[in-house]
């Protein structure tokens, strides 16, 4: 026992709306990747020019100045302005010995 409709019309009227919903799931799986490809060839954001290393016992105290992107300021890192590094290396905040933030902006 069948649970399609007997009769003809009934047929193709059921052959029409799987066809019409078919091409409208075809359409979706298109968007879809169209979506996932941009989003894979989405470029990140540059990294700040300056970065303030943070420590890590969570009382978020600084303890060095990173030019940004260097790979040893960590994941406790907050982006800050080119005066803010200038001013936290020369009030005695340690400058990265790898990224040289102190040599980048002109303090020696």
């Amino acid at each position: 026992m069948s649970e399609l409709p007997p009769d003809l019309p009934r047929l193709r009227t059921l052959e029409t709306w799987l066809q019409l919903t078919l091409d409208q799931v075809r359409q979706a799986i298109t968007v879809a990747q169209q979506q996932a490809a941009l989003q894979q060839r989405a470029v990140p954001p540059p990294p700040p020019d300056w970065v303030l290393q943070l420590r890590i016992d969570g009382e978020g105290q600084p303890i060095a100045v990173h030019v940004g992107g260097c790979r040893t300021a960590g994941r406790r890192a907050r982006p800050i302005s080119r005066d803010q590094a200038m001013r936290a290396i020369a009030e005695g905040l340690e400058p990265c010995g790898l990224c040289r933030p102190d040599t980048e902006l002109g303090i020696l």
